[in-house]
């Protein structure tokens, strides 16, 4: 069951202890690998959350996962959270470190929907222009691709959305043609 708050609250002490210690742009790099694993590898997660294993298997599954790759302030920390049985959190745990990491940084995410792959003359272009229009200073792209949409986009930033694909006009036609604007009603 997801639990942001406590997810929240390990998230600040954990960068608070790397601010502490000047390793947050280390805890940093490690959080985005664990994120990243945790959305490439759906067994890992099921691994971390299972009652069934136990936490010194859960321990040296994630030092093999880990080892060479995280700091050891994050592997003590993933310690950490296998002795308090908390390491079911550990997906949600590192997104809320990465979303503080944003807040204190002043890194705003832009999500990109398009139908088609955009190259990188576009991306760029598209991070300038958001910048420039809302006044963010640093932008994160990150770019997906829905073949429903048709053509033109999606963007979505600090929970706006601009919605300018064929999809959803056609929806928005479709709507307009079952509402029958054009025509009185005869009844």
């Amino acid at each position: 069951m997801p639990n942001p708050r406590l997810a929240g609250r390990y998230a600040k002490s954990l960068i608070d202890l790397s601010t502490e210690r000047n390793l947050l742009e280390v805890v940093y790099a490690d959080m985005k690998y664990l994120e990243a694993v945790c959305k490439a590898s759906r067994d890992f997660v099921n691994m971390l959350k299972s009652p069934v294993i136990n936490a010194d298997q859960k321990n040296s599954i994630l030092t093999a996962v880990t080892s060479g790759k995280v700091s050891e302030l994050t592997a003590a920390f993933n310690t950490l959270l296998i002795k308090k049985g908390r390491e079911g959190d550990l997906p949600e745990i590192a997104s809320a470190f990465v979303d503080q990491y944003n807040a204190i940084k002043g890194i705003h995410k832009v999500k990109l929907t398009t139908a088609v792959p955009v190259s990188e003359p576009l991306k760029e272009a598209i991070e300038l222009k958001v910048r420039s229009a809302r006044g963010l200073g640093n932008v994160e792209l990150e770019t997906a691709v829905d073949d429903s949409l048709i053509g033109g986009f999606v963007l979505e930033f600090n929970n706006n959305l601009v919605d300018a694909s064929i999809l959803r006009e056609l929806k928005d036609i479709k709507k307009q043609f079952s509402q029958n604007l054009f025509v009185h009603n005869i009844r």
